[in-house]
């Protein structure tokens, strides 16, 4: 999605809103990168610091401290189109690195292109507004409010009771996984009463 903002000199600048089929929005999103700051969502699953070894491999020291590298993936993210076309080349060339350095494709896995856009980004001086209100993930997020995108991202398994049993499948369940061949019905089964309100909302 193409975004605009127009500034007071009457010049217009173009944004790129990156997001995934399985975000829903709840309510207007505003533009919240601002002017060459960005605005990306921070996962607590990505650990910059804590992966100094290997991505010294793609963010030499002579880059400054892995610290310089967000705990971002490119989604949901807001950036200007200028920028993520100096990215993208180097996002792809890293994710194509680190999947052939078998180290580096074990210890990231399904975050590896994560990684990859978030080194790419540093590389090239990029540092983004971190934004925890861009989106939630339920089951562990509860509340709906204050937040711009619902990521269904984790299966949602409850009890009839309402009672979460993640990681098992539960008596009610939601889980984008379920519809890998098919979309979802139009009239999913509402979830039993107890149930976190951002699981009930989209």
């Amino acid at each position: 999605m193409i975004l605009y903002r127009r500034f007071p000199n009457g010049s217009i600048c173009s944004y790129v809103l990156m997001a995934e089929p399985d975000h829903i929005f709840v309510r207007p999103l505003p533009n919240l990168a601002h002017g060459d700051e960005p605005a990306a969502f921070p996962f607590f699953y990505i650990k910059p610091t804590e992966n100094e070894i290997i991505l010294r491999k793609f963010f030499p020291e002579e880059n400054g401290p892995v610290s310089k590298i967000d705990p971002i993936g490119n989604s949901p993210v807001i950036i200007k189109k200028a920028q993520l076309e100096k990215i993208a080349p180097t996002w792809m060339n890293i994710s194509l690195k680190m999947k052939e350095d078998v180290e580096t494709d074990k210890a990231f896995g399904w975050v590896l292109e994560m990684y990859a856009y978030a080194v790419a980004s540093a590389l090239h001086g990029v540092h983004y507004s971190l934004r925890k209100d861009f989106m939630i993930q339920p089951p562990w997020d509860a509340k709906s409010d204050n937040t711009f995108i619902i990521h269904y991202t984790y299966g949602c398994d409850y009890t009839l009771k309402g009672e979460l049993t993640y990681g098992k499948i539960g008596e009610w369940r939601f889980d984008k996984r379920s519809y890998l061949r098919s979309p979802p019905p139009r009239n999913l089964t509402l979830p039993p009463p107890g149930v976190p309100e951002s699981v009930v909302c989209a």
